[in-house]
């Protein structure tokens, strides 16, 4: 059985930093694209990062320059370092692996950015 577990989320001022992390089990992470989604109360889930299997990254241009996403193959995990937090910020983020013909999404860490 296929889990992907998310942690790291809370309460943070704005300007302040959390470190996400996405572990697998069932699956090898190395294998797959992972992405990182957030959805906010009201509003569509929206891609922030992704991570594919050849290394590559793509940011949404509303974290580019504040978030990293990596990837550690030794633990199966994937972490989200996000800096600069701001209100806006604030959702549920979730972790997705994919490749051809296989999904599989986590129950997502709640992010909160005061304003």
């Amino acid at each position: 059985q296929v889990q992907l577990v998310e942690s790291g989320g809370g309460l943070v001022q704005p300007g302040g930093s959390l470190r996400l992390s996405c572990a697998a089990s069932g699956i090898i992470f190395a294998f797959y694209a992972i992405s990182w989604y957030r959805q906010a109360p009201g509003k569509q889930r929206e891609l922030v990062a992704s991570l594919n299997s050849g290394g590559a990254t793509f940011y949404a241009n509303f974290v580019k320059g504040r978030f990293t996403i990596s990837r550690d193959n030794n633990n199966n995990s994937v972490h989200l370092q996000m800096n600069s937090l701001k209100p806006e910020d604030t959702a549920m983020y979730v972790c997705n692996a994919a490749r051809t013909n296989q999904e599989y999404w986590g129950q997502g860490t709640q992010v909160t950015v005061p304003s």
